[in-house]
């Protein structure tokens, strides 16, 4: 879908982004992760041309963002940022309203787009929509921010350290939130951060960014098990591989027959996180269910057999 050929912005002469070229598929996420100063986020903004590139082109469908206006680009490109950026005088309904009233939807149309993006996000339109920004919470305030950027179902919806602000509880579940209405609505994602757990967590591929330079990209498990450069292992740190690489996996991967005792996670939990429920609780075997019925279960023998693959 998105094709980024040679791109590059020079600033006074020095690559910002040096000759970066990657592709990017229909509705998976994609995360852009470096630190400070690599040019993920000057990456990002060519996309949508809020950065003008020095040189090379990005295609989105096969056409090239330079033959449309910045105007009609921009209402096609969701873009969600740190902070979320909602104006304070809008209700959250008018807020997400914003780009399907800029393109001439029909007051009826937008209403049922405002319910059914404030459902998605589990925000009860009857109590959230006539609210300010004011009266939310940090988790709600970002949900609300995300729910605009794809309220007029853009082709991409372009992410610049959407998380970043939040405390570390509502940031795991704001992650949780993305992924969940990504896989609804089969949306297309390219998020920027510069924490490696997160694209892990995330991304369905990992960009690592390193001066400039795309030195990296795969696979989160690709990332983890062939890091490319020192640059990369120290991105990825000194956590166990191991258990980074159970992170990626959900437990309905390993499921077998039979029960187990105690409370039950869900099948899409990772067997990072069960393999801490066992260790936590002593338990050898957890109750795996999905929608409220039982799958199976999901034995530590074999969550420690997973990680020993490594």
């Amino acid at each position: 879908m998105i094709e980024i050929d040679k791109i590059s912005k020079l600033y006074d002469g020095v690559a910002a982004v040096d000759e970066v070229s990657m592709t990017v598929d229909t509705a998976t996420i994609t995360v852009i992760v470096g630190t400070s100063g690599s040019g993920k986020t000057t990456l990002l903004r060519m996309i949508n041309r809020l950065v003008e590139p020095t040189s090379g082109e990005v295609r989105i469908n096969g056409k090239s963002t330079h033959s449309v206006s910045k105007t009609d680009l921009r209402r096609r490109i969701g873009y969600a940022i740190q902070g979320h950026g909602l104006f304070p005088h809008y209700t959250v309904a008018r807020n997400i309203a914003i780009v399907p009233t800029l393109l001439g939807w029909s007051s009826e149309k937008i209403a049922d787009r405002v319910d059914e993006l404030l459902s998605l996000f589990a925000l009860e339109p009857d109590q959230y929509r006539d609210r300010f920004p004011a009266e939310l919470s940090g988790g709600q305030l970002q949900r609300v921010g995300v729910a605009r950027a794809l309220a007029s179902r853009p082709d991409l919806l372009l992410m610049d350290e959407p998380f970043g602000a939040l405390d570390p509880i509502i940031r795991a579940q704001a992650q949780i939130d993305l992924r969940r209405i990504q896989q609804a609505l089969g949306s297309t994602i390219m998020l920027v951060t510069h924490d490696m757990e997160e694209a892990m967590q995330l991304g369905d591929r990992v960009a690592v960014m390193d001066q400039g330079r795309l030195v990296q990209y795969g696979t989160p498990a690709e990332i983890i098990q062939k890091p490319a450069t020192e640059f990369v292992v120290n991105m990825v740190g000194g956590v166990d591989r191991s258990l980074r690489l159970l992170s990626l996996f959900p437990v309905s991967d390993f499921v077998e027959e039979g029960s187990a005792e105690g409370e039950s996670v869900e099948a899409n939990t990772s067997l990072r996180d069960a393999l801490s429920i066992c260790l936590w609780t002593g338990r050898d075997a957890l109750p795996v269910v999905q929608d409220g019925s039982l799958l199976g279960r999901v034995t530590l023998d074999a969550i420690r057999k997973r990680a020993a693959i490594s």
